[in-house]
């Protein structure tokens, strides 16, 4: 069995990675020694995997169909070797999370700093992104995302309270253009908006009316991928813009911004820790969960 496996996880990478040598960035290895262990492989089995030219790196049939039927296998048996390990260590171990740019809560690190002092062995590695992406693929043990974009097969566990968006303006702009009655006047206004990349478009601001979901499309004199950057101009008086209203919360408090157009945004499900299904959790994530599961229990309990 050993020598059947042998080269299983190059040829993941190299089916991942479309490339020999970014698959031995991710092994940590040569591109070389990466072709070398496909090769082994392909004469183990007596069939092609891999189609090579000097442009491009493609799956065979046989080669699809190996990594459809292997990879989850490989990533079970990874976890459930790493459970036994752990049984009598403690829990250690670098444990990865892609966390949504506008998750304030997640983000403002008491229940992480908390986490890091009861487990002084993982240590975290966040990426803040709003790029949407399969964090299996991408070597993530989970992720924090809004409820409503996590994918049907993940199991997710809340990580915040109730979430609403709301417009906001200064009160120097409100001087000057006025404040918006109904979302439908936001066309009127100077706005400033929000796109995860430049070949997208600007995110549509939705509302809710009269139990009826709409957006507005909004033309935004200024768009940038920076939530902070929006906030900034906000302040200075560069015009409205939308977002999530515990963002704004601090600026709000201090009176540098108003909400507007709050009847028409009611609250939704907040962010969830999301990670794959699998028999067997990797221990740091395990704790993770029991420990934000914890948290969010208490924060409940004292906010009541």
């Amino acid at each position: 069995m050993i020598d059947t496996l042998e080269g299983m996880s190059t040829f993941i990478a190299i089916a991942e990675a479309r490339s020999f040598r970014l698959a031995g960035e991710r092994l940590g290895v040569t591109r070389s020694a990466v072709s070398q262990g496909l090769q082994r492989l392909e004469d183990r089995l007596g069939v092609a995997l891999v189609q090579r030219t000097t442009r491009s790196v493609r799956l065979t049939e046989a080669g699809e169909q190996l990594y459809a039927s292997a990879r989850p296998a490989l990533t079970d048996l990874a976890t459930a070797l790493q459970a036994v390990t752990e049984l009598r260590a403690r829990s250690r171990g670098r444990l990865r999370i892609s966390v949504s740019s506008i998750a304030e809560s997640f983000l403002s690190g008491a229940a992480l700093a908390a986490f890091m002092e009861a487990y002084p062995d993982i240590n975290l590695d966040l990426t803040v992104t709003d790029e949407e992406y399969d964090i299996v693929r991408e070597g993530f043990d989970a992720g924090v995302r809004l409820g409503e974009v996590i994918e049907q097969d993940m199991i997710a566990i809340p990580v915040s309270q109730e979430q609403r968006q709301v417009a906001v303006a200064s009160s120097h702009y409100l001087s000057r253009c006025g404040a918006p009655q109904h979302p439908r006047d936001l066309v009127a206004h100077t706005c400033i908006g929000w796109r995860a990349r430049p070949d997208i478009a600007p995110y549509r601001w939705e509302f809710t009316e009269d139990g009826r979901d709409f957006d507005v499309a909004v033309e935004p004199r200024v768009t940038t991928n920076d939530m902070n950057t929006m906030v900034r101009l906000a302040c200075a008086g560069a015009g409205i813009t939308f977002g999530m209203r515990e963002t704004f919360e601090p600026y709000m408090e201090r009176g540098e911004l108003t909400p507007l157009l709050e009847g028409f945004c009611p609250p939704f499900p907040g962010f969830y820790l999301y990670y794959p299904r699998r028999q067997q959790q990797p221990q740091k994530l395990r704790v993770l969960i029991e420990h934000l599961r914890e948290w969010s229990r208490q924060h409940r309990a004292s906010v009541r």
